[in-house]
């Protein structure tokens, strides 16, 4: 299974995953909480430098990872322009850039065994509701996916430049979308096939 964890060794790289969860929660309760942009701008700095701890390799991949947001950016600041309430489009485009990148920085930063078995541990005593290791398959995939959809999203990208002058813009999302969607369901055939998670 591939992961998102980079080869790069940065200083995060040392921190068990427990603690890491812990902050990425607490980050993105204070962004939630921040009501202006200057703030949110400052934490975002924060963690921008999160990433400089690493090397340029470290920065760069990271950025990567978080391009395919840009269009979603794009779209709500717009929004909010053509609403003349442009104060709230850049908190809430900046609430969504300091959770993610809190999010991508512990998934870059954090082995995906060690995030899977964090988490069936701590939902061990919900395993008469909830089965841990169902949760964890469920976890797993969702990671899996993150790369699929952002090499998807970039051969779209491609094929559009190669038939159209014009930037591709939201265009590409409909076909992203349609197939993830049909991965997924190739994924639970394949699961069903195999007996599922007995």
């Amino acid at each position: 299974m591939i992961a998102l964890t980079s080869p790069v060794r940065t200083p995060w790289h040392r921190i068990p995953p427990g603690p890491k969860l812990l902050a990425l929660i607490a980050v993105t309760a204070v962004a939630m909480a921040m009501p202006t942009p200057l703030p949110l701008a400052l934490l975002l700095l924060a963690v921008l430098a999160c990433y400089a701890a690493g090397d340029r390799r470290f920065l760069r991949h990271g950025m990567a990872v978080m391009r395919p947001l840009l269009p979603l950016v794009v779209v709500l600041m717009g929004w909010h322009l053509v609403l003349g309430a442009p104060q709230a489009g850049a908190v809430m485009v900046l609430r969504i850039a300091v959770a993610m990148g809190a999010a991508n920085l512990v998934t870059m930063t954090t082995r995906l065994d060690a995030m899977i078995a964090l988490v069936t541990r701590v939902t061990r005593p919900l395993s008469p509701l909830l089965p841990p290791r169902a949760l964890a398959l469920a976890i797993a995939l969702m990671i899996r996916f993150i790369p699929v959809m952002a090499t998807r999203h970039a051969a779209a990208q491609d094929a559009w430049r190669a038939r159209s002058a014009r930037r591709a813009g939201w265009r590409v999302v409909p076909p992203v979308l349609l197939g993830t969607l049909d991965d997924a369901d190739r994924v639970a055939e394949a699961l069903r096939a195999r007996g599922g998670m007995s």
